[in-house]
């Protein structure tokens, strides 16, 4: 890493993070792999590389939308205000790594400091926000033309 990567704090900032040289592009949220090319990123800062990420080929993506299929069967009848503790606990992950995910965001897309943490707490909020919803999921009930039957809307 460059003097400029250094003196911002990127070796930290990555080694927190777990990002590596070379780094995995696929996850089924419990296994990481991606048997795809390699793309390079580089900061825009000073030009230097700061790893590189596998992509995700057909056969990388069908396993990862059979393990979600699998995943959303059961995800489907945990009741909503468990779903919104799932999403709290990502809210709270990215709090705790709050700061070198701006670092990050910052070097890698050439933002100011306070543009990365944005771009971070960004995120927080729309988890709050879901968490919130979770609580509130509501739908509505819509007369019927047929007798004695109702339409109901379930979210």
């Amino acid at each position: 890493m460059s003097n400029i990567a250094n003196s911002f704090g990127m070796d930290e900032a990555l080694k927190q993070l777990g990002i590596k040289d070379i780094n995995h592009g696929t996850s089924t949220g419990s296994d990481c792999f991606g048997n795809g090319e390699e793309i390079a990123s580089y900061s825009p800062v000073d030009g230097k590389l700061i790893g590189k990420v596998t992509t995700t080929t057909q056969e990388d993506y069908d396993v990862v939308m059979d393990k979600a299929q699998a995943a959303f069967l059961s995800f489907r009848e945990m009741p909503a205000p468990q779903r919104g503790e799932i999403v709290r606990q990502f809210g709270n992950k990215l709090r705790d790594l709050k700061e070198p995910l701006g670092k990050l965001v910052s070097y890698e897309m050439g933002k100011s400091l306070q543009e990365g943490y944005g771009e971070v707490q960004e995120m927080i909020d729309i988890c709050d926000f879901a968490v919130g919803l979770s609580r509130q999921l509501n739908g509505q009930v819509i007369p019927s033309e047929r007798p004695g039957h109702v339409m109901r809307e379930q979210w």
